[in-house]
């Protein structure tokens, strides 16, 4: 199994199955557009850093909304939440998405403006892999983000959504979050990391991905 980010908040998990998450113009955000084939995408609402599913390649379903489903086999529960602490007043909703491929459960919380309810928390369940945006301003902050890692409590945590590099969007770096987690919880993996469900850590690793 692989991870891959394509840079802001896109993913691309592949296993049997290519889900990717988010995806991307580049252009828009000054950095590169994501080169992937998937078979599934996840789209977790409709602003512009997120909702470009053309430059994808490949034969792919295309989820958007919450409630369960099952996709080309892979099981996919959507999870509404606020884009903003204003349950969404100003910016609207969001689906976070949890999928399994491989027995791994993965969380992509999109751009999550709000702390979860214990509704959410239940809804989601448990998780494996967690997508957390941590770059404040239009999600939640480093703090909201720490506080979530240890509500859902994940094998690992990805930040994302955070200020690199040419990205062209004002919001913070992924430093303020890092130095609120054990130091020696922190792995860079590079651009990808490949891995099994037995690899999977007992206690929560934070793996950073680099441009």
């Amino acid at each position: 199994m692989r991870i891959i980010w394509h840079g802001h908040a896109c993913f691309e998990v592949r296993d049997r199955m290519t889900v990717v998450m988010d995806p991307h113009d580049g252009k828009s955000l000054g950095i590169k557009p994501p080169h992937a084939k998937a078979d599934i995408v996840l789209v977790s609402h409709d602003h512009f850093d997120h909702n470009c599913t053309r430059v994808l390649k490949g034969d792919y379903a295309v989820v958007r909304e919450p409630g369960r489903s099952e996709v080309k086999g892979v099981k996919i529960l959507g999870v509404e939440a606020a884009h903003d602490e204003q349950g969404g007043g100003k910016r609207g909703k969001v689906t976070m998405f949890k999928f399994d491929l491989g027995g791994v459960q993965f969380c992509h919380c999109g751009d999550l403006g709000q702390d979860l309810t214990p509704k959410q928390v239940e809804a989601l369940g448990r998780v494996d892999v967690l997508f957390i945006p941590v770059g404040n301003v239009f999600t939640i902050n480093a703090s909201q983000a720490q506080k979530l890692v240890k509500v859902l409590g994940p094998a690992v945590a990805v930040p994302m959504h955070y200020r690199y590099g040419g990205l062209s969007l004002s919001i913070q770096p992924v430093e303020p979050f890092l130095e609120g987690m054990p130091k020696d919880s922190i792995v860079r993996v590079g651009n990808e990391v490949e891995f099994t469900k037995d690899d999977l850590p007992e206690k929560t690793e934070i793996w950073v991905f680099s441009p």
